[in-house]
């Protein structure tokens, strides 16, 4: 029998990936254990060193103005109003690498809080103290986290995670692919973003396909 699952390319810093949450809710919901997600992170910006600029930020607001629209999504355009901010997601990247640690749920659970924080409470997920509260919050021993935070050993994994999305050729997020254990290759459910109408409707054929195969 085989064994259908899903690999979700996702950034922490992106903004469609955030309006893509609740379709990961969704299909959590509808499929649980049976079509299980494996988060890898993608690496949007990571090691950026330099702030945003006005052009960049007029880009960027545009951006999350079209996902607000698309995907209700809520969004505190008050980010825009910071000077020097730099759009580093390395830092975040981390925190959900240690949150994957303890299991996939975790990390999708972390994944979504650090969204929420960055998108819509206009919290700075790239500070390591807002990270460490966050975990906390997610049940997580917050000194700990700072540690990790700062080890090779996650820094080494959370790269890893960029290669093995730049390798596959996913050079936009969200990214949602569907394969099974027995079966070489994936089949790609959407590249960027999709509501869950169109989504939920594929990955029931999908299973059926599995199934009867």
């Amino acid at each position: 029998m085989t064994k259908p699952h899903l690999i979700y390319f996702a950034d922490p810093m992106c903004s469609w990936c955030w309006g893509f949450s609740p379709v990961i809710d969704g299909i959590a919901d509808e499929f649980g254990s049976s079509l299980p997600i494996r988060l890898i992170l993608g690496g949007l910006r990571p090691g950026t060193t330099e702030p945003l600029t006005q052009n960049s930020k007029h880009d960027i607001r545009q951006h999350w103005e079209h996902v607000k629209e698309a995907s209700g999504q809520a969004f505190d355009f008050g980010f825009f109003e910071r000077q020097g901010f730099i759009y580093d997601s390395e830092p975040v990247s981390k925190a959900v690498v240690i949150a994957r640690h303890r299991s996939m749920s975790d990390a999708l659970d972390f994944l979504k809080r650090t969204h929420e924080a960055f998108y819509a409470q206009n919290r700075d997920v790239t500070d390591e103290q807002v990270l460490a509260d966050l975990a906390a919050d997610a049940g997580f021993d917050g000194d700990q986290f700072l540690q990790g935070l700062r080890s090779e050993e996650i820094r080494t994994e959370t790269w890893q995670d960029f290669a093995i999305a730049q390798n596959a050729g996913v050079r936009g997020f969200p990214c949602l692919i569907a394969g099974t254990d027995e079966q070489p290759g994936y089949s790609l459910v959407t590249a960027g973003y999709q509501p869950a109408e169109r989504v939920l409707p594929a990955l029931r054929r999908f299973l059926q396909v599995t199934r009867a195969g």
